[in-house]
């Protein structure tokens, strides 16, 4: 029997596994899938950067593309967000809800002008959008084009009647149109369907308009400020869209001296960010 030495050496051969198309395909959907189970979560961060493996796996996909921008939108990455979007569109042009994210992305960034066409152009493809409609509503108050805003947001409430937040911006449009009862009826009709602190503070305000000390609005002022300090602040109230005479009335009714008490313990528990 010969030596070990005699024996002819075994080569080693490196082996790089080279997966198939379709195991990538499979492995990026699986990781979108993920990523978008993250979103869930509230892990935004982390579903942005799985989401962006995906894409890379998978880059003609648009739901995952759609995940990585919503991802993105989440975790504040604005410019990254829209490049997202962008490829997303271009992917799948027919999807209204991508073009319903890129207004949502413009309105954000404050441009409304940008925002407007985009959302035209996704109610073309989903009319029956409840919520795209009350985005193009809030467009419209930035553009300070109000009576266009309370069309959409009509339009919002016959798609969905429970649709509280745009009956109560037809609200804030009527307030600043000059029509303080028709307002108020509104404000009313929302707080049958949802005990929410804006419509209640802005109902205040518009009682309080038409007959000053009135006994209600001091009532619904003191519950709105409670449930939400944030209104106490003129410039949260302007981030939510109230218009200046609205800002106005809310003043001089918070200046109320019955309303001392309410006024100081909500300045001392608002969130000074919600008015940048």
């Amino acid at each position: 029997m010969g030596s070990l030495s005699s024996f002819p050496a075994r080569a080693l051969v490196p082996y790089v596994y080279t997966p198939s198309s379709e195991e990538l395909e499979n492995a990026g959907i699986g990781i979108g899938r993920t990523a978008a189970q993250l979103l869930r979560l509230g892990q935004p961060q982390e579903a942005a950067r799985l989401a962006a493996l995906a894409v890379r796996l998978q880059p003609n996909d648009e739901r995952l593309w759609s995940v990585l921008a919503e991802a993105q939108l989440r975790s504040d990455q604005l410019k990254a967000a829209a490049a997202s979007l962008a490829k997303a569109k271009s992917l799948d042009p027919q999807n209204a809800g991508l073009w319903f994210a890129e207004a949502s992305l413009a309105l954000r960034d404050q441009r409304p002008d940008d925002a407007v066409p985009l959302l035209d152009q996704g109610l073309r493809l989903d009319p029956k959008n409840a919520g795209a409609y009350f985005d193009l509503g809030n467009a419209r108050i930035m553009q300070s084009e109000l009576l266009q805003a309370l069309r959409a947001f009509e339009q919002a409430t016959t798609i969905k009647p429970s649709f509280w937040e745009a009956l109560n911006n037809q609200a804030l449009v009527l307030f600043e149109m000059g029509n303080t009862a028709e307002a108020i009826r509104r404000w009313r009709s929302v707080l049958e369907i949802k005990r929410n602190a804006e419509p209640m503070l802005a109902l205040a305000a518009a009682l309080n308009n038409q007959s000053s000390g009135d006994e209600e609005s001091i009532d619904l002022a003191r519950q709105a400020l409670a449930d939400d300090p944030n209104y106490v602040l003129p410039g949260h109230q302007e981030n939510q869209l109230w218009g200046q005479k609205l800002r106005q009335a809310t003043g001089v009714l918070l200046s109320e001296p019955r309303l001392k008490g309410a006024v100081e313990r909500a300045e001392a528990n608002a969130d000074p960010k919600s008015a940048e």
